[in-house]
């Protein structure tokens, strides 16, 4: 006969065994949730990793594409290159690699207001920097609401400051570290180059709407203030940089691009003898604007693998034809 304190034993030790049993699950069961959050946090490094080389791998393209078209014309860069065949897709194994290249003289650099100034010549007249006079001219042709003349000086004066390597305000419409500090949110100035048009935000003057319609024709070269335009480049469908950079109506400046070749012009004398430009008499900072060839390039590539995706901003230069050096990358998706 089994007594009442075997029956208990065996009640204690059943308990035991369910309890051991229930814990051996939970942890089988937490190993099993880690193990497979490893696993899949593996696949995703290995699907970033394989979408970021399928960016390096766009990027490798787009330098050997303008190197050939150095190597074809070292002199002139025009819009029916291999390079300018605008947003392209190309399917790869489980995604895909898009993206274009844009070459950056055909839109006006902003770092070329930086340490321009004005000049004073004898006469004592001030002589506004061409890059300075051509945003302004800009700002004004986008015909922005409630945007004039007045408005557009403020903003190329507040960004000449903002580019400067000084703190004195160069006229009345820029700012300095004194004006950003009185802010809600003080910040200072950058005193050095844009590496971004979407810093026009921190400018003073500058709004949204200005800067969202200034995206189309203006773009940042990294830490350098060149101001040369590439005429054969130029896109007709906005004529209105080309009309700001010759002080000219709109129409005479869609004219212009309108009555370009299909392979552009191969020394800038071509250009200013049309007859569309002949009729227009430009000054000699105006005509030393423009160029026909180019070194500086942009690509913007977008790539996907599986579930992953990368995107990569490059500012490419040419050294020389066969050569293409990286000046700067930027990750993510940049609406500039």
């Amino acid at each position: 006969m089994v007594s009442h304190s075997t029956h208990r034993q065996r009640g204690i030790a059943l308990i035991t065994v369910m309890l051991v049993v229930a814990l051996v699950a939970i942890v089988a069961t937490e190993m099993s949730g880690r193990l497979m959050l490893q696993m899949q946090r593996s696949a995703n490094i290995q699907m970033n990793q394989q979408a970021f080389w399928y960016a390096m791998g766009a990027e490798a393209f787009a330098k050997r594409v303008i190197i050939q078209a150095q190597e074809e014309n070292e002199k002139v860069t025009h819009r029916e290159q291999n390079w300018a065949q605008g947003y392209q897709n190309f399917p790869v194994d489980f995604g895909e690699i898009s993206g274009e290249i844009k070459d950056l003289h055909a839109c006006l650099n902003l770092n070329a207001l930086r340490e321009e100034g004005n000049e004073t010549p004898k006469n004592g007249n001030v002589k506004k920097a061409p890059a300075k006079a051509a945003l302004e001219e800009l700002i004004v042709n986008l015909n922005i609401e409630g945007v004039g003349q007045f408005e557009a000086e403020y903003m190329s004066d507040s960004l000449s400051d903002w580019l400067d390597s000084n703190d004195g305000i160069a006229s009345a419409g820029g700012a300095e570290d004194n004006d950003y500090a009185a802010k809600e949110h003080p910040y200072l100035t950058a005193n050095h180059y844009l590496a971004n048009v979407n810093e026009l935000r921190l400018v003073e003057h500058f709004s949204v709407p200005v800067i969202n319609e200034l995206k189309a024709h203006v773009c940042v070269i990294p830490q350098s203030n060149i101001h040369k335009i590439n005429i054969n480049t130029l896109d007709a469908e906005h004529p209105q940089l080309l009309q700001s950079l010759l002080g000219i109506d709109a129409q005479k400046a869609a004219d212009i691009l309108a009555a370009r070749d299909d392979k552009g012009f191969e020394t800038i004398d071509e250009f200013f003898n049309l007859p569309e430009v002949t009729s227009v008499n430009f000054t000699d900072d105006q005509k030393q604007q423009f160029v026909v060839d180019s070194e500086y390039f942009k690509l913007v590539a977008n790539t996907r693998f599986s579930d992953s995706y990368f995107s990569l901003n490059t500012t490419l230069k040419v050294v020389s034809n066969n050569e293409v050096a990286v000046l700067s990358r930027t990750i993510g998706r940049f609406n500039e």
